[in-house]
């Protein structure tokens, strides 16, 4: 067992990053600068973060930090919710973005590259008690199972455009470059679904583009969401015309998504989605595969102690 005042850390290296070994050195001597007492593991890929999570958690360590992104992060909340709620009350959750989105790090104004400022702040150990989402659903094997995440959930085209984004990220490297070109992709893909859902005292019926549920800002689409009010924002995108399209993606890129005509915002708890005629699922800008049939989405409020910034 590791003393208690030792950080774990969890290095997840970007597949697109240039000169990796010179980041984590950055990284590193920061660490060192900060006088911070640590012990670092580095991900053989996107599986091992959970395993490497485990390990941190069953050697005692307190404080875990991941160096990664939106998906690193969610595979370390998935498996600090999978501890006894007395074990998880003694842990706090770091993160330095590191990934190819790093849109819950964003929230917190922190930034890529900005190792020195963000290793500062969270030794100062400020936790907050963050709330996070959770889905509910069967999986091909009809067993139930959850998932939570700390950013949002999409369901629809934004889904595609997700998993457009990190694939061309991967191969393009700038994220203006990746956005441009999932957008070009998007003529290729299909624009609308059939789709069943309860929100509040709502039911409804209709064909719908996309929806993001979110905790957090939701890449833009939940702006006024925040991880510490016990609610879920949802913005529902109905299927507009091309013209009505264009205009939809430039206030997204604007930061503007919900002064479009076409969109419906909500406030909630839980949303039951009945049906999506298997529109594609993302959480926290991955594609999930294993949902068969409806699902739930709900609010569990303040779980989990994360370390903020300054």
């Amino acid at each position: 067992m590791t003393e208690n005042r030792r950080w774990g850390v969890i290095y997840c290296p970007k597949r697109i990053a240039l000169c990796p070994k010179k980041h984590l050195e950055r990284i590193q001597r920061a660490f060192d600068k900060e006088g911070i007492a640590y012990d670092f593991v580095q991900s053989e890929n996107s599986g091992s973060v959970d395993r490497l999570f485990k390990m941190m958690i069953n050697n005692g360590y307190k404080t875990i930090v991941i160096i990664g992104g939106d998906s690193a992060l969610n595979d370390a909340i998935n498996c600090l919710m999978q501890t006894d709620s007395t074990l998880r009350d003694t842990i706090s959750l770091g993160i330095i973005p590191n990934g190819v989105m790093n849109d819950f790090a964003h929230f917190w104004n922190m930034r890529e590259g900005d190792y020195e400022k963000t290793i500062s702040g969270l030794k100062k150990h400020r936790v907050r008690r963050i709330d996070l989402g959770c889905i509910r659903y069967k999986n091909k094997h009809d067993e139930s199972c959850r998932r939570y995440f700390a950013n949002c959930i999409n369901i629809g085209l934004i889904a595609v455009i997700m998993n457009l984004r990190r694939q061309t990220r991967h191969l393009l490297g700038l994220r203006s470059l990746s956005f441009l070109f999932s957008f070009i992709l998007l003529i290729f893909q299909r624009m609308d679904y059939k789709m069943h859902l309860k929100i509040n005292s709502d039911e409804i019926k209709r064909r719908i583009m996309t929806i993001c549920i979110g905790s957090c800002t939701g890449y833009g689409q939940t702006p006024n969401a925040v991880p510490y009010n016990g609610e879920l924002d949802v913005t529902l995108v109905k299927n507009p015309g091309i013209t009505q399209l264009l205009e939809g993606i430039y206030l997204f890129l604007r930061g503007k998504i919900l002064n479009h005509h076409n969109v419906a915002p909500y406030r909630t708890r839980k949303v039951e989605v009945i049906s999506t005629e298997n529109a594609l699922v993302g959480i926290d800008g991955r594609l999930m595969h294993t949902p068969k049939g409806g699902f739930t989405i709900t609010v569990e409020q303040e779980v989990i102690n994360f370390l903020i910034p300054d």
